[in-house]
């Protein structure tokens, strides 16, 4: 009975094609996989197959998934608050005759901290709104729309959004890179929305709010990271406690992406609520590359077509297979390096969703921006990608 256990156990091992691809001694892939909890790897691949009128069906694979382990999600969070926000917009369109994605909205301040937002240079009409703000946050990671995003729908409302969706190991709980913490991130600034580029002919006006409830409690493990972090100039030697700052786990990302990618598959009560146009606003924000987008409009240069791509492009450093379409949202802060992406080529029949996380900060220190992100991160991710794809062609 325990030989057959031991076949069975051994049969499930090599059936699953994501081991298969990590046995691949690659550069980027072997010192990671070869130190797995030390680089806190996480590995979700699903893969994708269509039945013969175009249905798709999804069968998952992962590699040392731990749904509880925390690691901070940085700017893949951004997803979450842009698909939020366009639904929150579109339940509100129901009784503000005139609201839309485009609609300017200026954005005000009512407590410490707080600023405010009248124009944006970078928009076709020098105004900011939210299907902007959704752009900016998608295609290149723009901190400051996903703040504006977070002020508009607020704490209270996008987590229990998220609780809604089943999205049961997340939390959202601050702003980025404005150091926001208690009690400024439970206070959100006063919003307005107009129907002209003028902003004189008001269509809704949404006041400052205080978030008073508690805070999602998700069951999560190891939330104190590191050996040591720095507090401006000064060295603290204990781990640096993430539990009072953002959280989406790995299965929980990949689940959110389902459903802005593939919602009719999701049971209806874990949808979004969207308007169709909302859905082609997000997918084109997460498929675009930067010099493809002209408000806002980003130098090649400094936005390489693989700048947000890290499976297959590694941030920059290789260009995507031809063909290939990557809708995504990559994360990068604290020496974690995450991604979250749907992986299609239309004219080979392969399509898949792969998410993953790799930690590399080797002297265990926070806040010191010495992290191996170039020398182990970006590699990983781009040969993890790569090797998922070339196995998907090969099974074709």
């Amino acid at each position: 009975m325990l030989l057959l256990s031991q076949l069975s156990a051994r049969a499930q091992r090599l059936a699953n094609p994501l081991r298969q691809v990590l046995r691949h001694d690659t550069t980027g892939l072997a010192r990671v996989l070869a130190r797995p909890d030390f680089y806190r790897v996480q590995i979700l691949y699903t893969r994708i197959r269509r039945d013969k009128v175009g249905t798709p069906h999804f069968r998952r694979y992962r590699y040392r998934l731990r749904p509880r382990e925390y690691f901070y999600p940085a700017s893949t969070i951004k997803l979450a608050a842009a698909a939020l926000a366009l639904e929150k917009l579109h339940a509100m369109s129901t009784t503000v005759a005139g609201l839309t994605p485009e609609s300017v909205m200026l954005t005000d301040s009512a407590f410490a901290a707080q600023t405010r937002v009248r124009r944006d240079t970078s928009a076709a009409s020098g105004r900011p709104s939210v299907a902007h703000y959704v752009r900016k946050a998608l295609l290149v990671s723009d901190n400051d729309a996903f703040n504006r995003l977070y002020e508009f729908v607020g704490p209270a409302e996008l987590n229990a959004s998220l609780a809604r969706l089943g999205l049961r190991h997340s939390r959202l709980q601050h702003r980025l890179s404005v150091g926001d913490q208690e009690p400024g991130s439970r206070h959100t600034n006063p919003v307005a929305f107009y129907a002209d580029t003028a902003a004189t002919q008001l269509l809704h006006r949404q006041p400052a709010a205080y978030y008073a409830g508690p805070w999602p409690q998700p069951k999560l493990r190891n939330q104190k990271i590191g050996q040591a972090y720095l507090q401006g100039e000064r060295r603290v030697d204990e781990p640096l406690d993430f539990s009072q700052k953002n959280a989406f786990s790995l299965p929980d990302l990949q689940r959110l992406l389902r459903a802005v990618l593939f919602p009719e598959t999701l049971p209806p009560a874990q949808r979004l609520q969207l308007g169709p146009s909302d859905y082609v606003l997000l997918r084109k924000a997460l498929s675009q590359l930067p010099r493809e987008s002209q408000h806002p409009r980003y130098d090649a240069a400094n936005y390489p077509d693989t700048y947000a791509k890290f499976l297959l492009g590694g941030g920059g450093l290789a260009p995507l297979p031809p063909g290939v379409r990557v809708f995504n949202k990559m994360g990068q802060a604290y020496g974690f390096l995450i991604d979250n992406a749907y992986v299609v080529d239309a004219d080979k029949g392969v399509e898949f969703l792969l998410s993953a996380v790799v930690y590399v900060n080797a002297d265990g220190v926070l806040n010191d921006d010495k992290y191996e992100y170039d020398l182990i991160g970006f590699p990983f991710m781009r040969d993890l990608g790569q090797r998922v794809y070339e196995a998907a062609l090969k099974k074709k």
